[in-house]
């Protein structure tokens, strides 16, 4: 699994940086939004020491929070102090290699990692919460970036908890799955509600087709879709120190539907060509069908095939693609239709039309004109049916973070704010936050947030109103 990710892992801001601090007056670069009051929260790898064949993926997680107030900004970094960064801060070495292996010479006391908590961190309920997929959410305490434990709602929840919860915005409501629901490497589910209020009201497990990697799965109105994608896992093939997760594209492409207020039983198993998909941008219901808009890989990236050999890199890129589930439809398929070619991850919309049919959303893309796949160097804006809007790149070597949107106020028309979004300066090996007008990307940022050092490129952010 090593090879196959080298080339990622050269990537100078995939690094991780070996400290933490506190930078209380950073410089501004034009001006900033007086209606930005509040903290973007951005979380990502950074492992505390070197691990041995560990993926890019399990690497501790660091916190990056930038507070905005009255025109001023200011920054502070955490690692997340998890039972495992504990142990090897004590121990003064790695421990631990990932997805579950222990490292030769751990304690035989130390039974299981706890997580690492790498990315994303969201606000619900009053809480503010470090996730991965792994394991339970983590609580952060706000200001300070410290760990306050595992939140598991007073024992209502049990297991991995998906980074991707998604909340409603008409009812405040959090709906959330985990994968391997009944021990690593297994082919159950666990999913659940969380109301505004930070109750669980919903908590249920189902059996999927085979063990997958689920990432991200699909909430709308009246539906919820889990995607059963080809990068599989094999307790077989990791008790053989082979990869634990790997492309299997011959045990095809499932997405179960089922209604948000049904049952295991009643879920109903769509197919479409093999793919992979790390992240969805948004979904909606139109009549009896279902459209899903979604970031879809040809063949998974970062991922071997079972026997190690690499995937095609022409077809480990992530292009935005449409899924359409047509429920009365006499078919057990969905189609998937690409809606642009550009090279792009990490989607984002105005989480006010979350569910919903949405008319604006962005995603940072790769610069078609350059050797760099992977390198996700610009932003692009698109309509509600994948017309571009606008498209803005930054300079050669320069990379780009997830786009986080932030509405100008609460009665603001859908698109209508800004976009936040942490960008790597090669030539200076430092980082700015970078502030869009959202609706006009191309005219570049109306503020530059300058940092002394670099955010290394990490995973998701969300942004959370002083109020």
């Amino acid at each position: 699994m090593l090879d196959q990710v080298t080339t990622e892992m050269t990537r100078p801001n995939l690094a991780p940086i070996p400290m933490e601090c506190d930078a209380p007056h950073l410089k501004v670069t034009g001006e900033l939004p007086r209606e930005l009051n509040g903290t973007l929260y951005r979380n990502g790898p950074n492992p505390q020491f070197d691990a041995p064949g560990a993926h890019w993926f399990v690497g501790d997680g660091m916190l990056h929070a930038f507070h905005l107030e009255n025109g001023r900004a200011s920054y502070r970094n955490r690692w997340v102090r998890t039972p495992k960064w504990l142990a090897e801060h004590d121990a003064g070495r790695a421990l631990f290699g990932g997805f579950g292996r222990k490292l030769p010479g751990a304690s035989a006391g130390i039974t299981d990692d706890g997580g690492v908590a790498n990315t994303n961190i969201i606000f619900h309920g009053g809480k503010l919460l470090a996730l991965e997929e792994g394991h339970l959410p983590t609580e952060i305490e706000p200001g300070t970036l410290d760990r306050l434990g595992y939140c598991d709602y007073k024992g209502a929840i049990k297991g991995p908890f998906t980074a991707h919860p998604k909340i409603d915005p008409v009812t405040g409501e959090m709906v959330f799955f985990g994968y391997n629901a009944m021990g690593p490497l297994t082919p159950a589910l666990s999913f659940g509600s969380v109301n505004a209020s930070g109750v669980v009201t919903r908590f249920d497990r189902f059996e999927a087709p085979y063990a997958s990697m689920v990432h991200d799965f699909i909430v709308t109105e009246n539906h919820l879709l889990f995607p059963i994608l080809p990068i599989t896992g094999s307790m077989e093939r990791a008790m053989r120190s082979k990869p634990p997760y790997a492309w299997e594209p011959e045990k095809g492409a499932y997405v179960g539907v089922m209604k948000r207020n049904g049952s295991p039983a009643d879920l109903v198993w769509f197919r479409a060509e093999n793919c992979y998909v790390f992240h969805v941008m948004n979904a909606w219901e139109e009549g009896n069908r279902i459209i899903a808009d979604v970031m879809q890989f040809e063949e998974a990236p970062l991922f071997p095939h079972p026997d190690g050999s690499k995937t095609d890199p022409q077809k480990s890129r992530a292009r935005y693609c449409r899924w359409t589930f047509d429920l009365a439809g006499n078919t057990d398929r969905f189609t998937q239709t690409y809606l642009d070619d550009l090279t792009g991850e990490f989607p984002r919309i105005d989480d006010r039309r979350a569910g919903y049919a949405n008319s604006h959303g962005w995603y940072a893309c790769a610069n078609p004109d350059l050797p760099m796949f992977g390198a996700l160097s610009g932003i692009v804006h698109v309509d509600g049916k994948g017309k571009r809007l606008g498209h803005y790149l930054l300079p050669a070597g320069d990379t780009i973070s997830e786009p986080v949107f932030v509405e100008r106020g609460p009665d603001a028309a859908e698109g209508d704010g800004w976009l936040l979004v942490a960008v790597w300066r090669a030539r200076e090996n430092r980082s700015d936050l970078a502030v869009f007008n959202a609706q006009d990307v191309e005219g570049g940022p109306v503020a530059l947030v300058h940092l002394g050092h670099r955010v290394p490129d990490g995973f998701h952010g969300n942004w959370v109103g002083a109020q």
